[in-house]
């Protein structure tokens, strides 16, 4: 049991609901960050108890910023804790966030699920994530469901945009015409991609072209 689990589990804080498989992902991704000034952006406050958690797991030099609709969410507020209130789906709202937090080293996107604020969150605010930062987009399962405009393999949904990122990080290997098909902004700064049920995590670096090399004696 890593030490978020346990946190979890002794929780007398405020609310917290997550998957059980969330927090090994979590640890496996995020624990580099611990005892930093790692500066964290979760959009969907909920309780507030989520980010009393990252408060604990990361340590008192990390500053976590919180995104809801729900005006009363700014009575989470406390120290380290910082919520600001507006629509995960509204652009201007977006970049006036972009200002206000020049720096993200960690987005998480636990917000409404829905296409929309899923996809339009992700175009806005990738590349305003630190070049060697973490993206994270939960519960996309609702890809799948139509009352979040979702279904399989439906064009639109975020895991489809997600697939879509896999042949980005792939780019540089292309051989012949395929339209659609090039080194794009995301194959310079795609690193990873990791898949969880209901879960993806994409880890930024800056990428250059990949150089095959050799090394011993060729014996055959």
């Amino acid at each position: 049991m890593n030490d978020l689990e346990k946190y979890f589990e002794n929780n007398t804080g405020n609310l917290i609901n997550k998957w059980t498989h969330y927090f090994e992902a979590y640890d496996n991704h995020l624990s580099r960050y611990r005892n930093t000034d790692v500066h964290i952006l979760e959009i969907g406050v909920r309780h507030g108890g989520s980010l009393q958690m990252w408060k604990h797991y990361f340590g008192p030099k990390a500053r976590i910023y919180g995104v809801d609709v729900h005006p009363r969410s700014r009575e989470l507020e406390e120290d380290q804790i910082e919520i600001f209130i507006g629509d995960q789906e509204d652009v201007d709202f977006l970049n006036e966030l972009k200002n206000t937090l020049p720096r993200i080293d960690i987005l998480l996107d636990d917000g409404g699920h829905t296409m929309s604020q899923q996809i339009t969150t992700f175009d806005h605010m990738f590349h305003h994530v630190a070049e060697d930062g973490i993206y994270i987009c939960e519960d996309t399962h609702t890809s799948y469901w139509p009352t979040f405009g979702g279904g399989f393999r439906q064009p639109g949904t975020f895991m489809e945009m997600s697939k879509e990122l896999i042949d980005d990080l792939h780019a540089h290997h292309k051989r012949g015409r395929h339209p659609g098909f090039d080194v794009s902004e995301y194959t310079h700064a795609i690193e990873s991609m990791h898949f969880y049920d209901s879960m993806v995590v994409i880890e930024k670096a800056v990428i250059d072209e990949p150089e095959l090399v050799y090394s011993g004696k060729a014996r055959f």
